[in-house]
């Protein structure tokens, strides 16, 4: 029996001010901040020392959103994705690394028409959701 093994990345939704934060690649596509998980290290603690060494934003890592598997194109291959909601625990710029591009914060309508994979998006939306629910 023929095995598989994926890449895992772990990524953030991170909502401060109604706004969401995503990192332009060099596919020229949005991303959620985040990366591989190593060795000794839980998804949380992965996704938060991610966002800080992408953005230098604190965070603290909130409910599991969701997972999925993405093709990258470009790369021609398969990336196991699961997605976290984040707390902000600051007020600081977020600043951008040299892994990325661009770094902007985008409302929920801006991020739904950016150029991003349909799991980010999917995440997006959930977390907006979930957040609206907590305020009721």
């Amino acid at each position: 029996m023929e095995q598989f093994a994926y890449p895992v990345s772990i990524k953030g939704v991170v909502v401060r001010g109604g706004r969401v934060l995503l990192l332009k690649n060099e596919r020229e596509e949005w991303e959620l901040p985040g990366g591989r998980i190593e060795p000794g290290e839980t998804p949380e603690e992965c996704v938060a020392r991610e966002i800080a060494e992408e953005t230098r934003w604190q965070v603290t890592t909130g409910p599991l959103l969701d997972t999925w598997m993405y093709y990258i194109n470009a790369a021609e291959k398969n990336v196991f994705i699961v997605t976290y909601g984040c707390y902000p625990t600051g007020d600081d710029e977020p600043v951008l690394s040299h892994e990325h591009k661009e770094i902007e914060l985008f409302t929920e309508a801006e991020a739904a028409a950016l150029t991003m994979p349909d799991g980010y998006k999917r995440s997006i939306t959930a977390w907006f959701s979930r957040q609206r629910e907590t305020i009721r």
